[in-house]
């Protein structure tokens, strides 16, 4: 059963814009955290933004004033928008879900692909 889909990835030059989207099922949907994470090569996977119940957000100080993490209740999504995007964020992106900061997570998907040239 997929229960995370990730979409809207793809190559684009520095300074451009792309918007992720991630379709949950409603049950991870109705998780208290919903945020985007993205692994490099080489490197760990890394909170980008998370979206509270509540509405509070957190971004990753690399990201701050270029991401924003929104949702559509009605359409069970969360979606990513990212402007002036920099090579250095090239990376594999994914959403998850979590009840709480010292929750675990669900299981990863296939993520999508974020590749920006310089």
């Amino acid at each position: 059963q997929v229960q995370l889909v990730e979409s809207g990835g793809g190559l684009v030059q520095a300074g451009g814009s792309l918007r992720l989207s991630c379709t949950a099922s409603r049950s991870i949907f109705s998780s208290n955290f919903m945020g985007w994470y993205r692994q490099a090569p080489g490197k760990q996977r890394e909170l980008v933004a998370e979206l509270t119940s509540g509405g509070r957000t957190t971004y990753a100080d690399s990201v701050k004033g270029r991401f924003t993490i929104s949702r559509d209740n009605a359409k069970n999504a969360v979606y990513l928008q990212m402007n002036s995007l920099k090579p250095e964020d090239t990376a594999v992106y994914y959403c998850n879900a979590r009840w709480g900061e010292l929750a675990d997570f669900g299981s990863w998907g296939q993520g999508t692909q974020v590749t920006v040239s310089s």
